[in-house]
């Protein structure tokens, strides 16, 4: 959307909107969530920290409920807030927020196998091997810095993650302005 569009239609729904668009530094500016910079349209950082509290929220690892109705309620909030959002110029912030999602999404399973035991089981179920699996299963490091192990980004991938209904941002953002 170019910006005489955009303030045709603010003059005919707004009025004196536009005076008050052409007053202040257009870099520092928001409007509907979103900001100008480099003369693009770009997602204001605000929208974002309340994209991130939102999916912190849905991927909390002690929700205590299944992880499938967990990762449906997120997809139910990722669709919405891609199909809004993503009009805008980001890709590559697309392609780190879908990591970052998928990141939180193992630490939920990492927490709810919960004994040592569990994981290594678990981890074998999804096609590790045992050796790696025990290796995983047995640390002593925590949640986040165990989701990005290699057994666990084997076990737990990208496919597993989507045949579990995870939508992937980068790909509302591919459809939304390729139409593929």
């Amino acid at each position: 959307m170019s910006i005489d569009v955009f303030y045709d239609f603010a003059e005919q729904h707004w009025q004196g909107i536009k005076s008050k668009l052409l007053e202040g530094p257009v870099s520092g500016s928001k409007f509907l969530g979103f900001t100008l910079r480099y003369g693009k349209i770009q997602i204001h950082d605000s929208a974002l920290k309340r994209f991130k509290a939102k999916v912190r929220e849905l991927s909390n690892r002690n929700w205590g409920i299944s992880m499938t109705l967990q990762i449906h309620k997120l997809t139910q909030y990722l669709r919405g807030w891609g199909y809004y959002y993503l009009v805008a110029n980001a890709y590559q912030l697309t392609v780190d927020l879908d990591h970052w999602i998928r990141r939180r999404l193992r630490m939920c399973y990492w927490r709810q196998w919960r004994k040592p035991r569990t994981k290594v089981r678990s981890i074998i179920k999804l096609g590790v091997s045992e050796r790696l699996a025990i290796a995983c299963g047995i640390t002593s490091k925590g949640p986040c810095r165990s989701s990005k192990t290699k057994g666990i980004n084997i076990g737990i991938s990208n496919e597993f993650l989507a045949a579990q209904g995870l939508v992937s941002l980068k790909d509302i953002w591919i459809t939304i302005h390729y139409g593929r």
